[in-house]
């Protein structure tokens, strides 16, 4: 017998959402609403070493969402509900599609909008369950004001949950309430299941009819109710998204990450930052972005899916997209850093500098007001103010390679592709258009001709 299938509530079309796709599509971080339960989910059974399998019940939109996640994800299973019936009628759809649904010994059922979800909630859920050898456990938590919600109606032994619809007055005011994520013996499933009905104001099949006041079933209460936020409008899906960003701050703050102002930080859950990195209001760190330690990100750096190396510092207002910094490099202000870009120990990229595919070695530097595209910068070498390597040439890119310790003076073009070897010497002004040995001096550049007096011919008076 497997160990644990995880069933992931997918099939609802989210009405409230107002999207034109189902909602567990909806974006959230640059990524999908149903990714979050995914990815914690996978997060606990790996940390819990459990032998799992993964099914997600799909009904609205099920090709757009099965495509979306088989292109994200390996071995997922779909079951779908074909009438929208209630959690009930879903599991029914799992249990009857799934050739490997009645070999698990646990199920746990999450919703596909629950983006809160910890592993260390999953953990103790799973851990009461375990411990006290019971038959199910679902999560709940206390709200003040707790209208909408299923009612936890404890006992004796078990306990059961009331829909709002089906609730007494006395059990509305009851404030421990349903999350809707559930671990249960398959076992005890499989004889429930078939026992739920629509007998019920809705007229759906409620899977929450499988908790008995007379069986062995607990609930575990939960502190934080923002855990199992579930997302059902708009605004639920910014809280979701501030939840996630404080809980993000949170972890690197009590791991030394300083954050000067961590209400202004926008920062996504895939992003890791080494200690005693310091980060300014306004910054945006999306994606996969690494963060090595000791990193000076200044007011408004805008960084995806990038690697920063220990001790660089990324200026004011730099944008950064797929590139790797090595260490101790300075980059801007005002400098953006486009894709395969890589920059080595100790660079300097200056204000209004633009890179692409451009690889600098150790020590190299391009000041100010320039564009380095598909090129190679040689180690110490210094690109002047107004720098072009002229990379395109209106069909196909080409490629500059600049070797070490040359000198480029300001405004100078490189018509690629060209070579310069080590050593050089461009003067200011010049366009390159041939290769040039290393210890060579180049200067190209119309000749000036002075004409005393004339300039009154020119000038306004």
């Amino acid at each position: 017998m497997s160990e644990i299938a995880i069933v992931i509530l997918a099939a609802g079309k989210g009405t409230r959402m107002s999207l034109p796709f189902s909602k567990p599509l909806a974006p959230l971080q640059d990524k999908k609403l149903v990714d979050f339960p995914i990815k914690t989910l996978k997060a606990f059974t790996s940390k819990k070493k459990l032998d799992s399998n993964f099914s997600v019940v799909t009904g609205h939109d099920r090709e757009n969402l099965e495509s979306y996640l088989s292109s994200q994800y390996q071995g997922l299973h779909y079951s779908f509900q074909k009438d929208q019936n209630g959690t009930g009628g879903a599991l029914s759809s799992y249990l009857d599609q799934c050739d490997w649904a009645e070999s698990q010994k646990y199920t746990l059922i999450a919703c596909a909008d629950t983006p809160c979800l910890r592993v260390c909630d999953l953990e103790r859920l799973y851990d009461v369950l375990v411990e006290n050898d019971a038959q199910a456990v679902a999560a709940s938590f206390h709200l003040d004001s707790p209208k909408g919600y299923g009612r936890i109606i404890r006992s004796k032994k078990g306990f059961q949950i009331k829909e709002e619809k089906d609730a007494s007055d006395e059990e509305k005011a009851i404030t421990e309430v349903n999350s809707g994520l559930y671990i249960v013996k398959t076992t005890y499933l499989l004889e429930q299941i078939n026992k739920v009905d629509t007998n019920n104001a809705a007229g759906e099949f409620y899977l929450t009819d499988i908790f008995k006041e007379d069986a062995d079933v607990k609930p575990v209460l939960f502190e934080n109710p923002l855990s199992f936020l579930g997302v059902n409008t708009a605004e639920q899906l910014q809280s979701a998204e501030a939840i996630l960003r404080q809980q993000k701050i949170s972890e690197l703050t009590q791991q030394g990450v300083r954050f000067i102002d961590p209400s202004s930080v926008y920062i996504e859950d895939d992003v890791k930052v080494g200690k005693g990195t310091s980060i300014a209001p306004h910054c945006h760190l999306k994606g996969n972005t690494v963060l090595g330690q000791n990193v000076n990100l200044e007011a408004g750096a805008w960084i995806k899916d990038s690697e920063v190396g220990d001790g660089a510092a990324i200026l004011s207002y730099s944008h950064l997209e797929s590139v790797v910094i090595k260490g101790a490099a300075s980059i801007g202000p005002f400098a953006r850093l486009r894709p395969g870009t890589l920059i080595e120990e100790d660079v300097k990229i200056g204000n209004f500098v633009e890179t692409k595919k451009a690889h600098f070695h150790k020590g190299a530097k391009a000041s100010h007001l320039s564009y380095v595209g598909d090129a190679e910068i040689g180690e110490e070498s210094n690109l002047g103010c107004g720098f072009i390597t002229c990379n395109y040439d209106g069909k196909n890119k080409h490629k500059t390679t600049i070797g070490k310790r040359t000198f480029i003076g300001s405004d100078t073009q490189v018509v690629a592709p060209v070579k310069v070897g080590d050593d050089c010497f461009i003067a200011c002004g010049s366009t390159i258009t041939q290769n040039m040995d290393s210890g060579s001096f180049a200067v190209s550049r119309g000749r000036q001709e002075t004409k005393p007096g004339m300039a009154k011919r020119f000038l306004k008076k």
